[in-house]
């Protein structure tokens, strides 16, 4: 049996590889995959495919688009959610900032260089007309458990996350929302390492034939809903919500896609240059 490693955050957007690897459904082509949560996010797994600690990741596809043209040995076989993500903009609920706007040359809390919430912040700040030099200050706190123990003791102004994941901290404490700022591409990609790509395509093309099946009927599960709320203890309604909103897919990127990423991060000043698509993205 063939021993595969994937990596992805531990959200609701993932469901689909736990209900799949629950069901052992891997099995049947003789993998045994195994799934790693990444409290870190996307530059935590970036770092896990460059360090060969995964083969595969479920991740954000402008992070994982910036790290393979940094030099990431990796390619993306799949989009994994076509919609949007709505990253919450978040402060703590006895901050003195009250809307985004405020928050011009304050400090955001990311969870790491390369992140998601890193380069999203990058994303409001031009949203907001910012200088990036001047209004933009960064402070690591690793994760959303280090957000949620350090914005209300002042590591970081404010914090970028997907709103869904964290609102049930901002029904309960200790965050306030004060805006959105949703992604302008999809946002969850899978990734593979080209020296996987190279030596067990088949495998790679299987697990996502695998998965596609899941995803392709995901929303018609009995009380998938119920599911949801249980599991990432959502209110009902918030999980109805997102479940409206979010759309999984069984197609790769396309290049007019991609461009629109790479053009983004080089206006963001992310990237120094564009590279071709053949070298991010694999067809099968």
């Amino acid at each position: 049996m063939k021993e595969f490693r994937i990596g992805g955050v531990p959200e609701h957007f993932n469901l689909p590889w736990y209900l799949t690897l629950k069901n052992k459904e891997y099995h049947a082509k003789d993998i045994n995959l195994r799934w790693k949560d990444y409290y870190g996010g996307t530059g935590e797994m970036c770092r896990a495919l460059r360090d060969k600690e995964i083969e595969m990741a479920v991740i954000l596809t402008e992070g994982i688009v910036m790290d393979i043209i940094e030099g990431n040995p990796a390619k993306i076989v799949q989009i994994f959610v076509d919609s949007p993500l709505i990253w919450g903009i978040h402060v703590a609920k006895n901050s003195d900032y009250h809307s985004v706007t405020d928050l011009k040359g304050s400090k955001a809390a990311i969870s790491r260089y390369g992140s998601g919430s890193h380069l999203m912040a990058y994303v409001n700040a031009e949203n907001q007309g910012w200088d990036n030099d001047k209004d933009l200050k960064f402070e690591v706190i690793n994760d959303l458990n280090g957000a949620l123990e350090g914005l209300p003791e002042g590591k970081g102004d404010y914090f970028l996350w997907e709103k869904f994941t964290t609102k049930p901290y901002v029904d309960n404490g200790p965050f306030r929302l004060v805006g959105e700022c949703p992604t302008p591409w999809p946002c969850f990609v899978i990734a593979v390492r080209n020296d996987v790509l190279e030596n067990n395509p088949d495998t790679v093309s299987d697990i996502l034939e695998i998965i596609n099946q899941t995803t392709g009927d995901f929303k018609n599960i009995p009380s998938i809903d119920q599911t949801i709320s249980n599991r990432y203890e959502q209110k009902i309604e918030d999980v109805r919500a997102w479940l409206e909103l979010t759309e999984w897919s069984q197609e790769n990127l396309t290049e007019h896609q991609l461009d629109r990423v790479q053009i983004k991060l080089k206006e963001l000043e992310l990237i120094s240059e564009k590279v071709s698509a053949k070298n991010i993205l694999y067809f099968f």
